[in-house]
């Protein structure tokens, strides 16, 4: 990419566990109904528990960027109509504590 423009799919979250494995463990426990089966899928729930909480800080911390950079936006609008030397500035100056965060 040119200058500093930034790739908005360069940190895609990964997944940290075998979802196919879980998917798997689940349907063959529901199928077969055996004791160890079952315990196996259940096994699963505290790995299925960690990523929900990882995802949900995630989603937490790209609304919080999001709307730290819409205010950014927002005072850059009106710093503009002010006749402010330097409008942008706000908008810079939020990308670049973004960079610095991550």
């Amino acid at each position: 990419m040119e200058g500093d423009a930034i790739d908005p799919m360069s940190n895609v979250p990964r997944p940290v566990l075998d979802e196919e494995a879980i998917w798997k463990h689940l349907k063959t426990a529901l199928d077969r109904r055996t004791g160890l089966d079952i315990w196996t899928a259940v096994a699963d729930l505290p790995l299925v528990l960690a990523e929900v909480e990882r995802l949900r800080r995630l989603l937490a911390w790209t609304r919080i960027e999001h709307a730290n950079l819409l205010a950014a936006a927002r005072a850059a609008l009106s710093a503009q109509a002010d006749g402010e030397e330097d409008p942008l500035f706000y908008v810079r100056d939020e990308v670049a504590a973004q960079r610095e965060a991550r």
